[in-house]
């Protein structure tokens, strides 16, 4: 995959989400209307982190290249370069796949 040239602010994450399921477990297909946007993906760039009351960045828990599950309807879609992206505030991202 190309470098993405997109750098989010504060504690905000660019994910690149995965394919959605085109085939049910038991082999019925899927018609594009009836897949489920997928709530999984791969960081492809981060933020720098939340500004603190101190004037320190906090630190951010995913990094590039992690896979992460985020909320069905959390985050913003975005357009790059003909990609469809998803910015998430860290807080939209529920688990770390490990």
């Amino acid at each position: 995959m190309a470098k993405i040239n997109l750098r989010p602010l504060d504690d905000r994450v660019v994910v690149r989400p995965c394919e959605a399921e085109e085939i049910t477990a038991g082999g019925i297909v899927l018609p594009d209307a009836a897949q489920e946007k997928p709530q999984r993906g791969k960081v492809v760039a981060v933020g720098a982190g939340k500004l603190l009351d101190s004037g320190k960045r906090g630190e951010l828990s995913v990094s590039v290249g992690d896979e992460v599950i985020y909320g069905k309807y959390g985050g913003s879609e975005v357009e790059v370069d003909g990609e469809e992206l998803k910015t998430l505030r860290e807080s939209d991202i529920l688990a770390k796949v490990v």
